[in-house]
């Protein structure tokens, strides 16, 4: 990933959003330009969010893809490949999201690291974050990162699927194949 050079606002950042066709992730400052999907990763945002579709039978929870932005006390707006909120505080602005229950993004080789650490890190502040989800584009693989509140403070268990599995997304009571979610992907 590479950042647009200078040190923006978030005020400034949302002003380039709004005056440009491509998208940028803002954090701490940084403006990075978003670089565009492969077919797999197209096709499995595409499935999952199909499943969220069919899932979600009424308006309690909402869900969105890679078109919204979330946000968290500006220090970054990202662009998830897909994400679920269920906090009525989220109806009140169309663009930016603040209160995710589940967040997914589908890894891609330019930005794999980030999204398994600086990203995960930053989406840990989210205090409504409930799951993390990472889902692989060459291989059937499923990493699911779940909140669990203990004595001792917040910590995050892993769980992973690969072939054969079913997928439990635990924060929505969501279960699923595997096979479903890489249902028409060229692995």
């Amino acid at each position: 990933m590479v950042a647009i050079p200078g040190g923006f606002t978030p005020e400034e950042y949302l002003a380039i959003e709004r005056e440009t066709p491509i998208r940028h992730e803002y954090r701490h400052g940084l403006v990075y330009a978003m670089a565009g999907g492969s077919g797999n990763h197209s096709r499995i945002a595409i499935n999952l969010l199909t499943a969220f579709n069919l899932h979600f039978t009424d308006d309690t929870c909402q869900f969105f893809s890679g078109d919204v932005k979330l946000n968290y006390a500006d220090r970054f707006f990202y662009y998830p490949d897909a994400f679920v909120t269920c906090d009525r505080r989220d109806r009140t602005d169309p663009y930016i999201k603040r209160y995710p229950k589940l967040i997914a993004e589908v890894l891609s080789p330019s930005t794999e690291d980030f999204d398994r650490t600086t990203k995960f890190e930053d989406y840990q502040q989210l205090d409504s974050l409930e799951e993390y989800v990472l889902l692989s584009q060459d291989t059937m693989r499923v990493e699911c990162f779940r909140r669990v509140e203990t004595a001792d403070g917040t910590t995050w268990e892993s769980v992973t699927y690969t072939a054969g599995d079913r997928v439990l997304l635990k924060s929505i009571d969501l279960e699923m194949a595997i096979a479903d979610l890489y249902r028409g992907v060229d692995l």
